[in-house]
């Protein structure tokens, strides 16, 4: 037989096979893949004949490594892969987590999937066929689930399947891939298996319904119940029909399915992170106005005080409180409240003490920092703040007044800080009450920082050298 000959018998066998396929479908009668209420069984024998025409058009080409379905292409997987086989390999994966956390992470994984599968599936498979009306499009899932594989659908005469939030459907999967894949293997869970069976039953019926659904499994075959049961329920009501379900025995403390859960749970972050921002501002407002306040008193404390001494006493209070209104700022500017960034944090910090105390454009400023970016802890960035404050503002007050220079030098090796803070002045046999509380301060601060503390003085200058330990 010549080539072109057979090509056109090929075809003429194909034309009389699917003319047969069409008179099959025209004799089928009852629907034989789904178990349904009467009140069902008109619309599931109608929607049925249409389903099994469609995939009596069933092709596969291994050759072309196609299957297809009326010009649709599927895919065969194996079915424990998507069962017990894929949540062993996610608890390989997450051995360091509790096994319980390892296969909630692998459901979601599944359920997402399935329900995506289920969605876009019934978008496809409802144009192509033309179905407008929810009810039928809602049929034609359990069918095309059973014509591809997935299980054998028993929907209880108790479901009510409507447009709106009074949606409730409770169903059992006969022979459900997922349970008898565990069941083949010898396995028994402890907690349903068939979380794709949930999602793209869900997937399925929210196209079909347009309102959001959930799926819960409460009993199932894998961990040694009867049959896989079902129940789809509006998202916003599903824990209340969980609730319900008490005579099945469910356990509540089951983790119900989260459609994209790490969206979801992404999104609570990224308002709790919002919120908590908001609160930091509102804290650092209020601290900022409190620091203003006690500043303000003081100021007016000071005014109020004739001698001297004490004015200068109460000068230096109001400074430390503004140094402290200064740190607090830089920290809130890094948005970094348990560490800041060393290089920016001194830099910053000297350039506002230095403007504070400045009162004359006689004075040169030499600042050098040898230091790296890492990270300044919080412990120690206040103590470091309030030493800078009490030797600059000696410098500036007293040392330089009429002006000179004033430098800064920090030097950095590995962990060790060493601090050089000083100034070209008469040296502190001018000073007066050079033994005052700023000198005590000094002491007990670097105390904290547990720093050692060495003092330069001479007629031409004062010179202090502080080293320490980074955290």
């Amino acid at each position: 037989m010549k080539k072109k000959e057979l090509q056109n018998r090929i075809i003429l066998l194909e034309t009389e096979l699917r003319s047969l396929k069409k008179e099959l479908c025209q004799h089928f009668e009852e629907p034989t893949t789904v178990i349904v209420p009467d009140a069902f069984s008109d619309i599931f024998k109608d929607v049925e004949g249409k389903i099994r025409c469609y995939f009596n058009d069933l092709i596969i080409d291994p050759e072309s490594g196609e299957i297809t379905a009326q010009g649709q292409r599927y895919v065969l997987l194996r079915a424990d892969s998507l069962s017990y086989e894929f949540i062993d390999l996610i608890k390989e994966r997450y051995k360091e987590r509790p096994e319980a956390e390892a296969i909630s992470i692998g459901n979601n994984f599944l359920y997402d999937n399935g329900k995506v599968f289920g969605k876009r599936d019934a978008v496809a498979f409802h144009d192509k066929l033309g179905m407008t009306n929810p009810f039928e499009k809602l049929a034609a899932g359990p069918i095309h689930f059973a014509f591809s594989g997935w299980a054998n659908v028993e929907i209880d005469p108790s479901s009510n399947p409507t447009c709106d939030d009074d949606y409730f459907l409770k169903f059992i999967h006969h022979n459900s891939f997922e349970a008898k894949s565990w069941l083949k293997a010898g396995r028994k869970s402890e907690v349903p298996v068939c979380t794709m069976n949930c999602g793209y039953s869900a997937g399925w019926c929210e196209e079909s319904f347009g309102i959001a659904l959930t799926t819960v499994e409460l009993t199932c075959e894998a961990k040694g119940d009867e049959c896989c049961t079902f129940i789809m329920a509006p998202t916003s009501r599903i824990e209340e029909y969980v609730m319900k379900s008490s005579d099945l025995k469910y356990d509540n403390k089951r983790e119900i399915p989260v459609f994209f859960k790490r969206q979801v749970i992404e999104e609570e972050l990224k308002k709790s992170l919002i919120q908590k921002e908001l609160l930091i501002k509102e804290i650092h407002h209020r601290v900022k106005n409190n620091l203003q306040v006690v500043s303000s008193l003081l100021k007016l404390q000071k005014d109020e005080i004739e001698n001297e001494e004490f004015q200068k006493e109460f000068e230096a209070s109001i400074n430390r409180v503004n140094t402290m209104a200064i740190v607090h700022e830089l920290m809130y500017q890094q948005k970094d409240f348990d560490k800041l960034n060393l290089k920016t944090y001194v830099s910053d910090l000297i350039k506002s003490m230095i403007q504070l105390y400045s009162l004359t454009d006689k004075v040169n400023v030499d600042v050098r920092l040898n230091v790296e970016d890492c990270d300044f802890s919080l412990d120690q960035s206040i103590p470091f703040a309030l030493i800078l404050n009490e030797i600059t503002c000696n410098s500036f007050k007293h040392g330089i007044r009429n002006g000179g220079e004033f430098y800064f030098h920090m030097d950095q090796n590995k962990d060790d800080l060493t601090v050089v803070i000083g100034d070209n002045g008469p040296g502190l046999n001018e000073v007066k009450n050079n033994s005052g509380l700023g000198i005590s301060l000094i002491d007990i601060l670097c105390s904290q920082l547990e720093a050692s503390k060495t003092i330069i003085n001479s007629e031409n200058g004062l010179e202090y050298q502080i080293k320490f330990k980074l955290d």
